[in-house]
């Protein structure tokens, strides 16, 4: 009830501190003093301070209440307060006895510990003294093995290194500064160590220029034991590229190679150099770029001897070869680095030096071949030097270790074996593109500038034969003078396929095209005469490059090249003649088709041995064939190339004389004795045409085995191992027509077909096949025809035909 009672007392005790007057009191950052100030500025204070009293009052009956109310735990905590204070008075005796233990403990362990340290640097000072007297006593007895070692002479330099090696290791991490004992010894050491070194450069200078192994073994193990054998290394093949870089910019200097022989003169009179004076100025060029060359395969050689022997060499007591010292870390090869460093300065000096004289820019461009010429005997010179070094014994001498079972394949040679990724004769011809470049634009100019002379513009005349002379010496002049490099006669080869180009597109300029140069009626036109000339020089040009092209030792690309260029002369030479060549062909067709117009169907003429004169056609044919080879071809001075495209005509008019021969009709006997005649005279028209006859291949044959089968049975000729072999189905067929009666018309005659539109089918449709199908047309034709007027038999020679048709059909 009490504790109900006070908490309902205690509730409306909070609302009455809730009011406004007491809200303040409840702030956290309540002031008094502003509070105060506040009230006495805004309040009754009377008031207010009757208000705060009641308040308190209240306050102090809460608590009154509250104390009533819970008295029985307030006094819980009053005795928990004291056992509290219990505890923490033994926690407090426990822990001064921890301390007194530790203090205990402390007294036990610094006093041993002090001691320890004290024993420690005692012992870290004895050890330093007793390293410090062991060194002092090995160098006192290195420093006086070294004065015997130095008595030894060159001998015993490698072993002097090697104790100065050990000196050396002796004096590092410690300072021998301030001792008496070997202060002399010291001052000793410092000067043998450099008597040493410039004794070891010596040999090793000696070595390279005599190219002695055994000396530059000896230098190089004497650099391995003073541990420098690198930077040595890397010092001499500088001093390479200093005297390189030295002699190339002494080579090239304008004021040098301008400089007269003579300096002396007049006194008061000064001396100007005359760069004009090309002959003494390049002159002295060429010498001094040869001599160049002779110091760059010098300073190469020795340097690639100087790889060689580290290669080779190896340490006595470690067994580590000396390139794998100057190679460590991904450094590359001394002879790499030598031979790079070459060729940029080369580069740089010939651009500069080229940049700053005019004149040394048109010598080296005008006379580039020299130039290559150098190179490519520097590096014949370095490959061959590559060569020998790589097969010659390195004898062993003093202090010189080599590497035996090393085999030779093994030891990568930069001028013998190309990486992958560079190529070193290609480095070394870079610097010369430049040149190279307006060297072949010059030569290309040269070459051009006589055709274009003998071509001016709106000229039609061909060039005359010393032109093409002077045209056919250019061309052999360049070639000649590229020969000096494989790489710049490929490039010259192009530049004269370029010419051979142009002269054809000049030349076919002048070609005639109208219809003059097609005629064969009257004398040679004009154009025609034209025509002619261009094939002459076309001709005369194929010839010339031909002869140059066997006559030189061209690379296989520059031959091609050429070549090449002179399949567009033979072609233009094909096209300038094919006019005319379609043109003969055409009249030859057409005094063929003429045999149609003559009668073939009379018997034979009275008499044992008839006379039986050629026909009108064919004695047309013979003259015609006659004239045109004489006042049309035989101008051409290329007789190879004429009967290579009149041997085409020849082979056409005998096809066309057999197809002919076949489509007459009637035949009667005396006709077959002319026709047999015509064979005959056959061969004497297309004669002019080609060299022999008999090299007209299976035309000739063609003529030679169709004549016997004129006077043969049907049967027989059906039967001929000649038909389908060499004479076709379709023409034995078209042959056999002319034994039928007029009932079984021919091809053309069923489809009402010319002679000529025949003929012409005939060409357009080559195939076999084609033919022999319109020839069955014709036959079944012929035997419906017999059946419309029923008859009972057909004529004898139908079955023949038909047998021949089968075996035809069967056999395509």
């Amino acid at each position: 009830m009490e504790a109900g009672g006070a908490e309902s007392s205690g509730d409306g005790l909070l609302k009455e501190l809730n009011d406004e007057c007491y809200a303040e009191f409840l702030d956290e950052e309540f002031d008094a003093k502003t509070y105060t100030a506040h009230v006495i500025h805004h309040a009754v204070i009377a008031e207010h301070l009757a208000k705060l009293a009641q308040g308190i009052s209240q306050l102090d009956r809460e608590l009154h209440c509250q104390v009533v109310a819970r008295h029985e735990d307030l006094l819980a905590q009053a005795t928990g307060i004291e056992s509290l204070e219990g505890v923490l008075e033994m926690m407090q005796t426990r822990i001064a006895a921890l301390q007194n233990t530790v203090d205990r403990i402390r007294t036990k362990i610094v006093d041993p510990y002090n001691k320890i340290v004290v024993r420690t640097a005692q012992l870290a000072r004895l050890q330093v003294a007793c390293d410090l007297l062991r060194r002092i006593i090995r160098i006192l007895y290195l420093s006086k093995r070294l004065q015997g070692q130095l008595q030894g002479g060159s001998r015993e330099l490698t072993k002097a290194a090697q104790s100065l090696n050990e000196l050396d290791y002796l004096s590092q991490g410690v300072d021998l500064s301030g001792i008496d004992v070997i202060e002399n010894d010291l001052l000793f050491i410092s000067r043998v160590r450099l008597e040493v070194e410039n004794q070891a450069k010596r040999i090793l200078e000696q070595g390279m220029e005599i190219q002695n192994p055994s000396q530059v073994g000896t230098a190089l193990q004497v650099f391995y034991n003073l541990g420098s054998l690198r930077e040595t290394i890397i010092s001499v093949v500088d001093g390479y590229k200093s005297s390189v870089q030295e002699s190339i910019s002494s080579a090239l200097d304008i004021k040098v190679l301008t400089q007269p022989a003579n300096t002396r003169g007049a006194p008061g009179r000064a001396v100007i150099p005359i760069p004009g004076n090309t002959a003494t100025f390049r002159a002295a060029l060429w010498t001094n770029l040869e001599k160049l060359m002779d110091l760059i395969c010098a300073a190469c050689s020795q340097v690639q001897h100087l790889q060689k022997v580290l290669t080779k060499k190896r340490d006595p007591v470690t067994h580590v070869c000396f390139i794998d010292e100057i190679v460590k870390d991904g450094h590359p090869d001394i002879l790499y680095i030598f031979w790079n460093s070459i060729t940029q300065m080369l580069s740089v000096e010939l651009q500069k030096t080229t940049e700053a004289s005019t004149f040394l820019k048109q010598a080296l461009e005008g006379e580039f071949p020299k130039l290559l010429r150098l190179y490519n005997e520097l590096w014949k010179r370095l490959q061959q030097y590559s060569a020998n070094i790589q097969v010659a014994p390195v004898g062993s001498g003093s202090g010189l270790e080599l590497d035996l079972t090393t085999p030779e394949n093994d030891i990568q040679d930069l001028f013998t074996s190309t990486k992958q990724d560079y190529d070193p004769e290609k480095a070394l011809k870079s610097s010369l593109q430049p040149y190279e470049a307006a060297y072949l634009s010059k030569s290309l100019s040269r070459l051009f500038d006589p055709i274009n002379l003998v071509f001016p513009q709106g000229g039609y005349s061909p060039p005359s034969s010393d032109e093409m002379d002077s045209i056919i010496k250019t061309i052999a002049s360049e070639l000649n003078v590229a020969l000096v490099d494989p790489g710049l006669t490929v490039a010259v080869a192009k530049n004269v396929a370029k010419t051979v180009q142009l002269f054809c597109v000049k030349s076919e300029q002048l070609l005639c095209t109208q219809g003059d140069a097609s005629q064969v009626i009257g004398p040679l036109t004009e154009g025609q005469r034209r025509n002619v000339a261009v094939v002459n020089s076309l001709y005369q040009l194929q010839q010339a490059v031909s002869k140059v092209i066997s006559g030189l030792a061209l690379p296989l690309d520059a031959e091609r090249a050429l070549t090449a260029s002179l399949e567009s002369v033979q072609a233009l030479m094909g096209s300038a003649v094919q006019p005319l060549l379609m043109s003969v062909t055409d009249s030859v067709e057409a005094i063929l088709i003429t045999m149609h117009q003559e009668d073939f169907s009379g018997p034979l003429p009275a008499g044992d041995k008839p006379d039986m004169p050629c026909s009108l056609y064919m004695r047309e044919l013979q003259g015609f064939v006659a004239r045109v080879m004489n006042d049309y071809f035989r101008p051409l001075q290329c007789l190879d190339f004429l009967y290579d495209s009149t041997e085409a005509i020849a082979q056409r008019a005998i096809a066309l004389f057999i197809r002919h021969a076949c489509l007459l009709r009637p035949l009667g006997e005396g006709g077959k004795m002319r026709l047999a005649a015509d064979f005959a005279q056959m061969e004497l028209a297309v004669a002019p045409l080609c060299r022999r006859v008999s090299d007209l291949g299976k035309a000739y044959r063609l003529l030679r085995s169709f004549r016997p089968l004129l006077f043969q049975t049907s049967e027989h000729i059906a039967s001929s191992q000649t038909v389908g072999d060499l004479i076709p189905y379709s023409t034995i067929l078209h042959f056999l027509f002319t034994r039928a009666p007029a009932e079984l018309k021919s091809p053309h005659q069923r489809a009402e077909w010319s002679i000529a539109r025949y003929s012409q089918w005939l060409d357009d449709h080559p195939s076999e096949k084609d033919r022999l199908t319109l020839i069955r047309g014709a036959l079944e034709a012929y035997v419906q025809s017999v059946r419309a007027r029923q008859g009972r038999n057909f004529a004898p020679v139908y079955p023949i035909m038909l047998q021949l048709l089968q075996k035809a059909t069967s056999g395509t």
